[in-house]
C-alpha cells in the first residue's frame, strides 16, 4: 500500500512540475473606432520579457521605446475595405510586466471590411498567440493570430 502511496505522490508530483514550467505567449489588442476623429486606436498590451526577448534591448534604457515602435510597425498591418492603412505611434509605458503600446491610424469613414495582419512575438515564440477586440459602432468583434494563421479578416 505505502509504495502505491508513494507512486501515485511522485506522480503528482512530476504533474505539477510539468505545469510550473510551462510559459504563457500571448497579447491583447483593444481596438476602438473614434467616430470623432474618423480614426481607430490601437492598445497592446504585451510581456515586458518577451518584448525584450523579441527586440534585443532592455526595457529600462531610452533605446527601448523607438524600439518597441520599429516592432510594432514592422508587425501589425491593418488594411480597411480593402485599403493600407498607416500606423501612428503615439507612446508606450512599462508597467512592470507588462509593456502597453499605443498607435492609431486616421481618415477611416467607415468598415465594412478590416484585414489585419498581426506577427507580434510569432517569430520568437512559436506558441504565441495574439487577440485583438474591436469595438466599431456598438458592435464588438475578436480576432486571433497564431504562427501559420497571421492574417484575419472580420466584416460589419
Amino acid at each position: 500500500m505505502k509504495k502505491y502511496l508513494y507512486i501515485s505522490c511522485l506522480f503528482a508530483l512530476f504533474a505539477m512540475m510539468s505545469f510550473a514550467v510551462a510559459d504563457f505567449y500571448s497579447s491583447m489588442t483593444k481596438v476602438d473606432y473614434v467616430e470623432g476623429s474618423k480614426s481607430l486606436k490601437f492598445t497592446t498590451k504585451m510581456n515586458t520579457d518577451h518584448v525584450s526577448n523579441a527586440i534585443k534591448i532592455d526595457p529600462s534604457t531610452a533605446a527601448f521605446e523607438a524600439e518597441v515602435k520599429k516592432y510594432v510597425n514592422k508587425n501589425i498591418d491593418v488594411f480597411v475595405n480593402g485599403a493600407p492603412k498607416n500606423l501612428t505611434f503615439t507612446g508606450s509605458q512599462v508597467n512592470g510586466e507588462s509593456v502597453w503600446v499605443y498607435y492609431e491610424t486616421g481618415g477611416v469613414e467607415s468598415i465594412d471590411k478590416l484585414k489585419i495582419r498581426n506577427t507580434i512575438l510569432l517569430e520568437t515564440f512559436p506558441k504565441q498567440n495574439n487577440v485583438l477586440n474591436v469595438a466599431y459602432k456598438g458592435k464588438q468583434k475578436t480576432m486571433s493570430f497564431s504562427r501559420g494563421h497571421e492574417t484575419n479578416e472580420i466584416d460589419f
